[in-house]
């Protein structure tokens, strides 16, 4: 259907399939002056599919100028909403949540490589394999406000978008962006809700973040302003990159954005990360996070006025020139309020430090308070530093530097200011708070899903961690009513077997497939894929732990371009019959990750590792889950069910992840050929029945 006049839809609900290719929209929206109001009308797709990761196809494409879309529901698409060349586009007062997100690999204990997200190259739109409910190509001059989208993968996904403002809304609860940018420059965004946009942390367990985060600016964003947002919970509060075109030329950046009154806290990561490029911080709340600012060869930049309360480390910056960082509050943070530093040498095959000066040199440190702090300022090969008028108080070691340490003035007559004047946009909308959620701060308050980061609303059991006893301790979760267990296999004692919300549960496994099923009544609420359930019905949920006992036997060998196991079929079959295994080891699990080399003296690259095992499985549908780099094959009893046999296909993170469905019972003999290339290297196997 083709829209080309105003109009009102008639509220319904409406159950539309798209084409399962982006380039033929459901609808389309196209021309001039036309403002389409569905009045609430919700537009569902994927009636064909249960799970979000299935999502396919484009809701509504938008093409012209002076148009409005308000007021529309859609959800259960890979993009709710794409606008292509428009000018003075309006969409407002609309929700696109409940959309496209990958089922994520990561557990619990441990984080998996195929999870991580990438955003370095966007110019085929690359960017649409993550889904979006907004999708904006090359517009200008547009609103987006007080729209809300969350439980998907992103947010708001913004190319060559210039002159725009993004404004109260709420963009939270998201597996990877609540916004992104790319070649995006002199938009505002101002006053919205971008937390727990998060994925890669599990709580006492790891912090990875995997690069999602509540505002994304990658690749040549210039003079943007970003003011009065929440951006808490998130892989990165704020991840800046200069992009690929600075790293290969040693030119541009993302440069001159004011990043003004946000906070950034409990970033898993970065509250604040800003790479090869000068900007302004000012006024930002930056707590709890590893790093407040990491800002690695950042120049001429501002850092003034805010708050780095309990991180790691409150600044870092590695190899930054002309820096300003003046009247910021640190307390509490772990390592030291303020970082700076240098490696003797440069990557050779960065272009960036063949042109640039990468020098840590020429900061100005003035007026800072420094307070319950390790170190206050901690130097190591950096030159040009002035400190003026700083104040330490109960300070282990306010200056911590070594011999590399260059030209320290201390407390001059004056200290060089490069804030520069505030964009007018900012002094309009100073009586702007910055908006707080409905929800506990905390790192401890992330709890991550199969599918994204838990958003408080439902009836939830999160396993929070599996003593050597094999207590199962669990946070029963959700909103206002009660929980019962009516249903357990293999369970022991349990703290108790009732209660409210939320609560914790202790329980004990008694056998080799725990099952806990609880079920809830009370207020209504809408599931983890946006299905709304009513008050006072019986809603159950549960947990599931079946982990049948496999020997493996894992062998490595090595290699050799004569027997290529990329070009030749039987490379593999020669080599694991004619060669001896440099590596022999039994192990009950497949879960391997290698930076470097197999083990001491052992090679790094160039080997095979072959896995066997026999599995005795209770009658069921199973999903086998790989995570490997470069190559793998999986058989079951000889027959081929995972076959990934060629490293050109492997081009994104998400790539070293495969699965086969398959229905199983009683003994199987299970064999895994694994090859690896060069560079990093990871062998993860999982079996889930479903």
């Amino acid at each position: 259907m083709v829209i080309t006049e105003s109009m009102v839809i008639k509220r319904a609900f409406y159950l539309f399939n798209a084409d399962d290719s982006l380039n033929k929209p459901l609808l389309t929206i196209r021309g001039n002056g036309i403002t389409v109001d569905f009045n609430l009308a919700n537009l569902h797709g994927s009636n064909d599919k249960q799970l979000p990761n299935q999502f396919y196809g484009l809701a509504i494409l938008i093409e012209g100028n002076n148009i409005t879309l308000k007021n529309a529901h859609i959800n259960g698409y890979k993009i709710a909403v794409m606008a292509k060349n428009c000018k003075n586009l309006r969409i407002i007062n609309s929700n696109f949540s409940y959309n496209y997100k990958q089922h994520l690999q990561s557990n619990w204990l441990n984080e998996d490589v195929s999870d991580w997200m990438s955003y370095h190259h966007n110019e085929q739109d690359e960017w649409l394999r993550y889904g979006a409910g907004l999708y904006l190509k090359d517009c200008k001059q547009f609103t987006i406000a007080k729209n809300t989208i969350t439980d998907g993968q992103c947010g708001l996904l913004m190319v060559r978008c210039e002159k725009g403002t993004v404004s109260d809304n709420n963009f939270s609860f998201n597996s990877g962006l609540g916004i992104g940018m790319y070649r995006s420059s002199n938009n505002n965004i101002l006053h919205n809700q971008l937390d727990f946009n998060v994925r890669g942390y599990s709580h006492g367990f790891y912090y990875r973040g995997q690069d999602s985060g509540g505002i994304l600016v990658f690749e040549q964003c210039n003079e943007n302003v970003f003011a009065y947002n929440s951006a808490t919970h998130s892989g990165d509060g704020f991840f800046l990159w200069a992009g690929q075109t600075t790293m290969d030329k040693g030119t541009g950046g993302c440069n001159d954005n004011y990043i003004y009154q946000n906070d950034f806290s409990y970033a898993p990561t970065n509250g604040v990360e800003l790479t090869f490029s000068k900007n302004h911080i000012i006024n930002n709340i930056i707590n709890e996070c590893d790093h407040g600012i990491w800002g690695g060869y950042s120049w001429e930049t501002s850092i003034n006025g805010n708050t780095f309360h309990k991180n790691r480390i409150g600044i870092a910056i590695e190899h930054g020139q002309h820096n300003n960082i003046s009247f910021n509050n640190f307390d509490g943070n772990r390592e030291a309020g303020i970082k700076l530093w240098a490696r003797k040498l440069q990557p050779s095959d960065w272009v960036y430090a063949q042109k640039i000066d990468t020098r840590s040199q020429y900061y100005d440190i003035g007026e800072n308070k420094f307070n319950n702090e390790k170190n206050g300022i901690d130097l190591t090969l950096t030159e040009h530093i002035t400190l003026y008028k700083n104040g330490f108080s109960n300070t282990q070691l306010p200056i911590k530097k070594d011999s590399s340490v260059q030209a320290l003035i201390l407390d001059p007559v004056t200290l060089f200011d490069t804030t520069g004047s505030l964009p007018p946009i900012i002094g309009k909308w100073k009586n702007k708070s910055i908006p707080k959620g409905n929800f506990p701060y905390g790192k401890n308050q992330i709890k991550m899903t199969e599918w994204g980061p838990y958003n408080l609303k439902y009836p939830y059991l999160f396993l929070k961690k599996i003593d050597s006893n094999k207590k199962y301790y669990f946070d029963v979760l959700g909103p206002e009513g009660e929980w019962t267990i009516t249903n357990s296999k293999d369970m022991g004692n349990s703290s108790c077997r009732n209660g409210h919300f939320p609560q914790e549960l202790i329980v004990e496994k008694s056998g080799e497939d725990l099952q806990l099923q609880l079920t809830y009544t009370g207020k209504a609420f809408v599931n983890q894929f946006g299905v709304p359930q009513p008050a006072n019905t019986s809603f159950q949920f549960g947990f599931r732990d079946y982990t049948p006992t496999i020997h493996w036997e894992v062998n490595w060998y090595k290699w050799t371009t004569d027997k290529d196991p990329n070009k030749m079929e039987e490379a593999i079959k020669n080599i694991t019959e004619n060669d001896s295994p440099f590596k022999t080891t039994q192990t009950n699990t497949l879960n391997y990750t290698w930076w470097g080399a197999v083990g001491k003296q052992l090679p790094a690259d160039s080997f095979i590792t072959v896995a066997n095992a026999i599995v005795d499985l209770k009658k069921g549908t199973y999903r086998i889950g790989l995570t490997a780099d470069d190559l793998v094959r999986v058989y079951v009893d000889g027959k081929r069910i995972i076959d990934y046999w060629d490293a050109g296909k492997y081009i994104f993170d998400e790539d070293a992840h495969h699965e086969a469905i398959i229905e199983l019972e009683g003994k199987h003999a299970i064999r895994i050929e694994h090859v690896e290339n060069a560079g990093y290297a990871t062998l993860i196997f999982q079996l889930q029945p479903l």
